[in-house]
């Protein structure tokens, strides 16, 4: 059964439009008619869907609610290849259900999920495929995909509120520039005619009404310039190079530093505790949670743990002896290596790394805050002043 969407006029005259499903156009054809409806346009879902795709680009929300479905009708008790095949048939973006299909489609040839996953082209980690593997050899598929679901939806939340942190930031920036230029377009250079006199005038006012009457007269130069700086941020931040750059100096900073280091080391051990949990050998585990590492010098840390836990060393030892975790992560990993729940161990870990970052996170924006009122209103305060003792001056020449 294919999807056409129809647009039609009822008795009466008025518009329709939506879904119907049926076996070819002819039939959708013969179905509206039977309800009435004179058929004005009529296309197939997938037109449809790609039409859709072109307008709205696939997010990371929308690949964590299909596989959040997913796995809740696993677990439920429904067969993966009728819970595929659902998704398939289902409401969501154009891109996942065209996935799906093709996922449906090869696990009807007989092919594992964990392959048809691989090959479907989401944007997923490679730790998903790797838990719906072992979720496959265990029987337990539908707690792996709800356990990678959860580590997906605890990223997306962390990327989300690092955003969302410097939202109020950047518009008090973005306001306080608006502001300043404001005040050199339209206010400084009333006091133009000052300048003439520029050798009796204070250097502070000089150069306030210098820079004023600059920018008034190359102001579409510079709105060229900042536009192009922009756009070349822009373009430079696309990069996964200069990103992994700029978080690798970030993180080095005294207290934007911490923060990430704390998150970062965050996901590293959620991740290790999913797959562990759900018996991925220990050394593929680290291989992959080392993966999710985004900071460049601890990736490379984590590396040399993983080949240390390779020469025989534990884990505990590996971490303390590359200084990858505080104290509190080595006697956590410690004592889940000898209790045998080094899995509980990392998520307890990893729920004190979150906690703590976010208490951090919180710290810094109430830092951040005051000193972008500080700068915003030490730049206007200046200007303001410059004008000032301009307008003071030239009475006392005129005295």
């Amino acid at each position: 059964m294919a999807r056409f969407h129809y647009e039609a006029l009822n008795s009466e005259g008025q518009g329709f439009s939506g879904l119907i499903r049926a076996a070819g156009e002819r039939e959708a054809m013969r179905l509206l008619e039977r309800r009435g409806l004179s058929v004005v346009a009529l296309r197939t879902g997938d037109a449809v869907g790609k039409s859709v795709s072109r307008r709205r680009r696939l997010q990371a929300t929308d690949v964590i609610l299909a596989m959040q479905e997913l796995a809740t009708m696993l677990t439920s008790g429904v067969t993966i290849a009728d819970a595929v095949a659902s998704q398939a048939a289902s409401g969501h973006h154009p891109q996942v259900v065209e996935a799906f299909s093709a996922m449906s489609r090869d696990l009807q040839r007989g092919q594992a999920f964990s392959t048809t996953l691989a090959r479907s082209g989401l944007p997923l980690p490679e730790y998903v495929i790797q838990l719906a593997r072992a979720g496959e050899l265990t029987g337990e598929l539908g707690r792996a995909l709800k356990d990678a679901t959860a580590q997906l939806e605890y990223e997306q939340g962390l990327r989300t509120e690092m955003r969302n942190a410097l939202i109020y930031p950047s518009v008090l920036i973005v306001a306080g520039a608006g502001a300043v230029a404001l005040m050199f377009l339209f206010v400084v250079p009333k006091f133009a005619s000052l300048l003439k006199r520029a050798d009796e005038l204070p250097f502070l006012a000089w150069a306030v009404l210098g820079v004023g009457m600059w920018t008034r007269s190359h102001f579409m130069i510079l709105l060229v310039g900042v536009a192009a700086l922009v756009m070349g941020t822009v373009v430079a931040l696309r990069r996964p190079d200069v990103r992994r750059s700029l978080l690798d100096r970030a993180a080095r900073l005294p207290l934007v530093g911490a923060w990430l280091i704390e998150a970062d080391t965050s996901r590293w051990a959620k991740v290790l505790a999913a797959l562990l949990g759900n018996r991925v050998p220990l050394m593929k585990a680290l291989e992959l949670a080392q993966a999710g590492v985004q900071i460049p010098h601890r990736n490379a840390r984590m590396g040399e743990v993983t080949r240390a836990v390779r020469g025989g060393s534990a884990l505990a030892d590996a971490l303390e002896d590359h200084d990858a975790l505080t104290a509190t992560g080595y006697n956590l990993v410690r004592v889940g290596e000898r209790s045998g729940k080094l899995a509980s161990m990392l998520d307890s870990l990893a729920a004190l790394y979150e906690e703590a970052g976010r208490n951090r996170m919180r710290r810094l924006l109430i830092l951040i805050e005051p000193l972008a009122i500080l700068l915003i209103g030490g730049v206007i305060g200046t200007i303001i002043l410059g004008v000032i003792l301009a307008i003071t001056s030239a009475n006392d020449l005129a005295i």
